[in-house]
């Protein structure tokens, strides 16, 4: 048909390339579909916070925001369009919508099946109170990234609204000394404001509650006062001491241990009550965690010695049968770095039938260290009774009792909304709105 060798070259080239892309592009998106069924199966359906929704009407298909996801795989092409494969695996770095050449994605809070309380600020991080400021894990941004960024411009826009002559003793009070608080701090040294920052736990707040060696995933941002945190993954060693020099350096004055009890409107500004005295100030930025109170079992036995909410030193369990409650990354970490101590006996339980809130990297690691037989997985699984050396479990309404010497709970927080609505701040519960 073709009399021109060339052409007929050029036309082969290119149906062999043609060939080569559609085939690749199948492949992929059969990968995708079976990861996307794999989740579903398992019950790993439920974005833990902030995530992505495609309009599906909108989306050309170009694939940019699945390529720039961080974590990778939580997004993927299925017909042309793109969806999200492993909702559990997203953290809510936002990096996707970034990516959307014709903005087809919305972040948001909550799902229609599962509800997320968020405070209600704008977009200077101030609430419904004028002079109440809330940046961090509180505000639904569990990113370290997020928590820095968010912290030094919330200061920032405080110290537009703080005036030169103003009465009051403080310009500002910073409760919470995590990375938000932390950046706050900073920014508000940088802008010579009068501020005092109180902390209910000691140095490291959340991050000092971390498995000891645990990895801290986090990305390069600009933190006040210091210029570029470069590092990516990190240790919970490397990160306190990261902190504690930035702190030190910049001659960072923090009250920890400091439990703020209650905040009243004075004025055009507040009186912040703690335990440790009573003060006024013109503004106050709230860079609490989420976590609140931990969440308790509400069980016979609970108040004894051997239950804790939180693992601080895996070594201690060596030798020992330890019970595990939780289905989160913080339950699964906690078992995972039990389980790697000698002579231990972990079992975790989870209400649930899958751990459909945790990475996968930890499910992973799960799955495999019960099929070494180094710990026992019980899903659908209620306390019932925690004995002196003994625990009663409901396993699909078969009441069984095994032997233990330590329980520790890790069922999340109760958030501090009764704190935050005593205030007068407005809180909402997100399904799937931002």
């Amino acid at each position: 048909m073709f009399s021109d060798p060339a052409l007929t070259g050029y036309l082969l080239l290119f149906c062999v390339v043609a060939a080569i892309f559609w085939a690749t592009k199948m492949w992929r998106e059969r990968r995708t579909v079976t990861r996307r069924d794999a989740a579903v199966a398992a019950g790993l359906t439920q974005p833990a916070s902030l995530h992505p929704v495609i309009d599906p009407v909108m989306c050309i298909g170009c694939g940019s925001c699945a390529s720039a996801c961080p974590e990778g795989g939580v997004l993927g092409l299925i017909s042309g369009r793109a969806v999200l494969v492993d909702p559990t695996r997203c953290i809510g770095h936002g990096a996707c919508q970034k990516a959307c050449p014709i903005e087809a994605i919305s972040l948001v809070f909550g799902t229609a099946e599962r509800g997320i309380d968020i405070p209600n600020v704008g977009t200077n991080f101030e609430t419904n109170l004028q002079g109440m400021f809330i940046a961090g894990e509180l505000g639904g941004m569990g990113l370290i990234r997020n928590a820095i960024e968010q912290g030094m411009q919330a200061m920032q826009a405080i110290a537009k609204r703080v005036q030169k002559q103003d009465v009051f003793e403080l310009d500002c009070v910073i409760v919470g000394a995590g990375p938000a608080g932390i950046s706050a701090s900073l920014q508000a040294q940088e802008c010579g404001l009068r501020f005092l920052t109180l902390e209910q736990d000691s140095f490291g707040g959340t991050v000092s509650h971390y498995p000891r060696g645990k990895l801290v995933m986090t990305s390069p941002v600009n933190l006040p006062r210091h210029g570029r945190m470069k590092f990516r993954e990190t240790t919970k060693e490397a990160l306190l001491e990261f902190w504690e020099s930035v702190i030190s350096r910049n001659n960072l004055a923090i009250n920890f241990n400091t439990r703020v009890d209650n905040i009243e409107r004075s004025g055009d500004g507040f009186q912040v009550t703690s335990s440790q005295g009573t003060y006024n100030t013109r503004t106050v930025l709230l860079a609490i965690g989420r976590r609140g109170t931990p969440r308790k079992l509400a069980v016979p036995g609970e108040e004894q010695n051997k239950v804790v909410y939180r693992l601080i030193d895996p070594e201690q369990y060596a030798g020992k049968a330890v019970l595990v409650v939780g289905g989160g990354d913080s339950a699964l970490e906690a078992a995972i770095a039990i389980a790697e101590q000698p002579d231990t006996d972990v079992t975790i339980a989870y209400r649930s039938a899958a751990f459909s809130r945790a990475k996968e990297k930890n499910r992973m690691r799960i799955a495999e260290l019960e099929e070494n037989g180094h710990l026992r997985v019980c899903f659908n699984s209620v306390v019932r009774n925690i004995g002196p050396d003994s625990v009663q479990m409901d396993q699909q309404v078969n009441l069984e009792e095994f032997h233990n010497d330590s329980v520790i709970v890790c069922a999340g927080g109760v958030l501090p909304t009764p704190f935050l609505r005593k205030i007068g701040i407005e809180v909402e519960t997100k399904y799937g709105t931002l």
